[in-house]
């Protein structure tokens, strides 16, 4: 297959990546919008990869956001998912256009068979916009409650709106600290629907996987109720290039579930002040997963699970 590389290959990759990443490419930064350098990945992505965590920000659809990010349009998005060579795509509904899903259903349309989105409502929503939205390609909720001072949902909303999407085979998915998902734990246990945590857990980067909130997302992924987006090193690291303290939380999380992991780019990096080279970025990935074959899964298998792309 034309994605294929030998074993020696993808090690000398990896390794070149854990090595190099601290290292600017020095490319010019405004080529690909919201991204540093311009050069493709050392390791090439697989057929149908998927990056299954981004935003599209749009000046054409009406916000209550006063600032949004520039360079954040679909458009945009297709320049930098040309360098990194994904195929399937996963926008996420950002803050800047809250529970308003216009954007972000006209690049699910833009996308067609290679797009499924992740949305964001209140507990008001009606059925009847639940299922407008499934036949848009949304296939789960963002509750983003780690800040309380900017988040659109709040976590008493969690609970109530699982158990309405259930029977749409959708997930709830969760961007909270790790604190907050011991506090929330037992409410987590009997969500009726399937749970997505944002950007590793945002474990405290001193104690990664010996913090408790990682034991009760590996319970959760071990009886199947749960998937981890590998994702945002930038949010997971207090050490910064080349991120051995997020490292060190990824692979954890590909030793005990390998299955019920997927990769995001968090494309714009609306966080980031000075925006991360998407191509170490995705490079990351192969010293995470350890070998080829975990890599794709993470890429194209466990996406196409979760997200239901095969079908």
């Amino acid at each position: 297959m034309p994605h294929q590389m030998t074993r020696r290959t993808f090690v000398t990759a990896a390794a070149a990546t854990t090595a190099g990443l601290a290292q600017s490419r020095h490319a010019a930064a405004d080529t690909i919008p919201n991204s540093s350098g311009a050069e493709a990945p050392k390791t090439k992505a697989p057929a149908n990869a998927c990056d299954a965590h981004f935003h599209i920000i749009d000046p054409r659809f009406p916000t209550p956001e006063s600032a949004k990010p520039a360079g954040s349009t679909f458009d945009d998005y297709v320049l930098h998912q040309r360098r990194i060579g994904t195929a399937r795509a996963v926008p996420v509904q950002p803050k800047y256009h809250r529970i308003d899903h216009a954007c972000i259903l006209d690049a699910l349309s833009r996308l067609g068979k290679n797009g499924r989105g992740v949305g964001v409502c209140h507990p008001d929503v009606t059925d009847a916009e639940l299922k407008r939205l499934d036949a848009g390609g949304i296939r789960g909720l963002r509750f983003s409650v780690w800040n309380p001072s900017d988040t659109v949902t709040t976590i008493d909303m969690i609970e109530p709106l699982a158990k309405r999407i259930a029977d749409l085979g959708w997930h709830v998915q969760l961007h909270m600290s790790g604190d907050q998902i011991i506090e929330t734990s037992a409410m987590l246990g009997r969500l009726p629907c399937g749970i997505v945590f944002d950007h590793m857990g945002r474990l405290p980067p001193k104690q990664g996987p010996d913090h408790p909130a990682f034991g009760v997302i590996a319970d959760l992924a071990s009886k199947g109720r749960a998937w981890v987006k590998l994702a945002g090193a930038y949010l997971n690291t207090e050490q910064g290039p080349p991120y051995a303290d997020a490292t060190r939380t990824a692979q954890a999380f590909v030793k005990i579930a390998p299955d019920r992991l997927v990769w995001g780019s968090d494309w714009p990096h609306v966080t980031e002040k000075h925006k991360p080279d998407d191509a170490e970025l995705f490079d990351l990935l192969a010293a995470w997963a350890g070998n080829e074959k975990t890599r794709d899964a993470i890429l194209v298998d466990n996406p196409a699970r979760l997200y239901g792309f095969d079908r």
